[in-house]
């Protein structure tokens, strides 16, 4: 059951590069070097378990380096062939340990979701887009905040499931997939799930990792054949990201992040504001309009 997911999410890793490389290509697009530096830094901490999407979201907000309707798939597209590669280290390094039933069934959930969910960003305004993204903030934050706090969940040692727990699982996992299009991580939201379900918190970076991977492939594909991204910033995140998730995961043992986590929390909250006040304004004109019609 492990071949069988590993063979297809290396062959997806190897399609989603070549089809990003050939959209860079065909635009002539250089990568941007702040966003190299910014795939550098998030993927780094997001192999150590922190989170790449809030960190990433925040910083491009901040520094006003792409337009908020294309930051969701901007986003999304460029931290995949790093996710990608994560998916590949906790599959051969952990998979082996997770129910199979569960660790499939969670990954295609992902992926379906992921792959419904890509056009849904596109036709959204852009003051939903906003709207959803700062509520994402502000979840990720207070997941921080409580990881600091020792008050998430401790998980038990479980591998699997119970039945009804395993399709409640299954059934969450697609809708974070629906979710990955708007930029909310499923990372913190699976790990929180799963060990309150019982889980051992080690097992659930396969799930998560494995079915973050295919499905932003899926939808990141369907991102860059619309071609609404910046792909200099999304080309610069990959080609930053993929060596820092090989020095994570090999190089680093152990790291105290706490300190970082409490730095993120206040640049996570003030990018959260800045995109709830830019959704507000953004609705307002948009009620302003309906109502002169």
């Amino acid at each position: 059951m492990l071949i069988a997911l590993l063979v297809p999410l290396m062959l997806a890793f190897l399609l989603f590069g070549f089809i990003l490389l050939r959209s860079v290509i065909a635009k002539r697009a250089l990568p941007n070097p702040e966003a190299i530096a910014v795939g550098v830094v998030v993927n780094f901490f997001d192999t150590l378990g922190i989170g790449s999407f809030a960190t990433t979201t925040a910083w491009l907000k901040f520094r006003r380096l792409v337009p908020d309707r294309l930051l969701p798939q901007t986003m999304l597209v460029g931290l995949t062939p790093p996710s990608m590669l994560q998916a590949v280290i906790f599959l051969i390094l952990l998979g082996v340990l997770v129910d199979p039933v569960l660790l499939i069934g969670c990954v295609l959930a992902l992926l379906m979701g992921g792959l419904l969910g890509a056009p849904l960003v596109a036709r959204s305004r852009v003051w939903v887009v906003q709207l959803v993204v700062a509520a994402a903030l502000v979840l990720a934050a207070i997941l921080y905040t409580l990881t600091n706090l020792d008050l998430m969940p401790g998980g038990g040692t479980a591998s699997g499931l119970p039945l009804p727990l395993m399709i409640i699982a299954i059934a969450a996992n697609f809708v974070f997939g629906l979710l990955l299009n708007f930029g909310v991580g499923n990372y913190a939201p699976t790990l929180v799930m799963l060990s309150l379900m019982g889980m051992d918190p080690r097992l659930c970076f396969p799930i998560m990792a494995g079915g973050a991977a295919l499905a932003a492939a899926g939808a990141g594909a369907g991102h860059i054949a619309r071609g609404e991204i910046d792909f200099r910033l999304a080309l610069g995140m990959a080609l930053g990201g993929v060596p820092a998730v090989f020095v994570a995961a090999f190089l680093v043992k152990e790291m105290p992040v706490e300190l970082l986590r409490w730095m993120v929390i206040v640049v996570v909250l003030y990018a959260a504001f800045v995109m709830l006040r830019s959704a507000a304004t953004g609705s307002r004109g948009a009620t302003e309009v309906v109502g002169a019609g």
